[in-house]
């Protein structure tokens, strides 16, 4: 007798049904399975939004969880109810929204930039680098592909970066040697992995299915190599995986805290560098937007209140 499949494997094959990325799988997969385990292991079918609308509201009045990670968990749970249970929720009005404060981002001079940097060395430092050169998120850097690297034209093309948007956007001229290299040492690591009976890497979506070779190619390969081979989680096969984004935010964390920066950063705040001092340097907001992968010109605007120029631009009375 065939048992029929257990409510999480069902969740997990709708997900990679409709290609959501593993780190999303794992998000949803972890708050269906706590609203499951606060409505003692009832199972979903029996419950309904009112439900839902409780198990919200205790993460945002008791747990005090940011609004981001509310909003994630309601994401999860409507993706549960819709997508595999085919329930649609009611539109849940008396959920207690958590709060979602409107923070200015942390950013460094240029001193402090340059500081930070040269407190990092090898491959952390370069990844660091095209994070404050380029602009790029931490997990766009980090799943960067060899064939997306222009060093010609100076180039790098981010694919399906947020929002599942590609975009192109400046490879600062003094790194590209640096990056050159690295390829370099990526070819000599994908040839020993060739010669071994592997070299293959993940791809998206169904590209495995359409380009079987493709896997093996060394333009699919990660910049960014992990030093060992790894099973992948979706496939079962043994794969050359990119580094773990843990390295990179420890490493700029150690750098930050040796040179003696208070002001709290993590590689996040080498993109908003970026902005703001392009900014600083009088290059249109537009551009700027372009080149972050901003959907709205109103996300970048949020850059013109840290310029180096005090609260606003306004010379204080005491100085004049």
């Amino acid at each position: 007798m065939v048992r029929p499949p257990r409510l999480m494997d069902e969740v997990r094959g709708r997900l990679r049904l409709k290609h959501y990325s593993l780190r999303t799988e794992k998000a949803y997969l972890y708050w269906i399975r706590r609203y499951i385990h606060a409505n003692g292991k009832t199972h979903p079918r029996l419950l309904g939004g009112v439900h839902v609308e409780r198990f919200l509201t205790r993460l945002a009045v008791q747990e005090r969880v940011a609004a981001s990670t509310q909003n994630q968990a309601l994401a999860a749970l409507l993706f549960l109810y819709r997508e595999v249970l085919g329930i649609d929720l009611p539109w849940m009005e008396n959920v207690v929204r958590a709060k979602q404060p409107r923070r200015l981002p942390v950013v460094l001079n240029k001193a402090e930039v340059v500081a930070l940097l040269r407190g990092m060395t090898g491959r952390e430092w370069l990844m660091a680098s095209l994070l404050y050169g380029s602009g790029l998120r931490l997990m766009e850097c980090v799943r960067l592909r060899i064939k997306d690297i222009d060093l010609a034209r100076g180039e790098l093309t981010v694919r399906n970066g947020k929002g599942g948007k590609d975009r192109k956007t400046v490879l600062p001229a003094t790194l590209r040697e640096h990056v050159a290299r690295h390829i370099a040492d990526a070819k000599a690591s994908h040839q020993r992995d060739l010669e071994a009976g592997f070299g293959k890497v993940a791809l998206p979506h169904a590209l495995a299915r359409k380009y079987p070779n493709a896997a093996q190619e060394l333009g699919w390969q990660y910049v960014f190599f992990a030093t060992r081979r790894s099973i992948d989680p979706l496939d079962g096969g043994e794969k050359r995986h990119h580094i773990d984004e843990k390295v990179l935010q420890r490493a700029v964390r150690a750098a930050a805290l040796h040179i003696g920066l208070t002001k709290p950063v993590s590689p996040h705040t080498l993109r908003h560098c970026f902005a703001t001092h392009l900014l600083e340097a009088g290059y249109d907001i537009r551009t700027v937007q372009e080149l972050l992968g901003h959907k709205d010109v109103t996300t970048t605007q949020i850059y013109t209140h840290v310029l180096n120029r005090g609260a606003g631009g306004v010379l204080s009375p005491l100085d004049r």
